[in-house]
């Protein structure tokens, strides 16, 4: 399995709303960042990833996970996007903010902190089990 982070303005679509969505997920569109679009294209089913507030909030607030893999984004006519789908699995029992993140030595190379403008970001395992500690989960 591997471990990703997705960003996301909650004004624009927030954990409630994925959580909202129940099993059949959302697609992940909108996404106009080759890096961004090549880190989904990479995703498996069963890959999990944290749910981020960008913006409004700046915390990892819940776990998601990929339920299905890289397709067409529907949002656009352009054959050079694609997308995932993702459906919430479960919230962190506190959010995680930034700030602790970037708080925390052991996370100092992680893409959060390091490209903080990037909306989908792959996670290491290391990574993955320490905000989820600090989010009061088990991994």
């Amino acid at each position: 399995m591997a471990y990703w982070l997705f960003k996301s303005e909650p004004n624009k679509f927030s954990w409630e709303m994925l959580v909202a969505k129940g099993a059949a997920g959302e697609e992940w569109d909108g996404v106009r960042n080759y890096l961004a679009r090549n880190n989904m294209r990479e995703m498996k089913v069963g890959d999990r990833g944290f749910f981020y507030h960008s913006n409004i909030g700046k915390e990892i607030v819940g776990i998601a996970e990929v339920c299905a893999e890289a397709h067409h984004d529907s949002t656009t006519e352009d054959p050079r996007w694609d997308c995932v789908d993702i459906r919430a699995v479960k919230p962190l029992a506190r959010p995680v903010t930034l700030a602790e993140v970037k708080a925390d030595p052991r996370l100092t190379e992680m893409s959060l902190v390091t490209s903080m403008r990037l909306s989908v970001q792959p996670v290491t395992e290391e990574e993955w089990r320490i905000v989820c500690a600090l989010g009061g989960i088990e991994p």
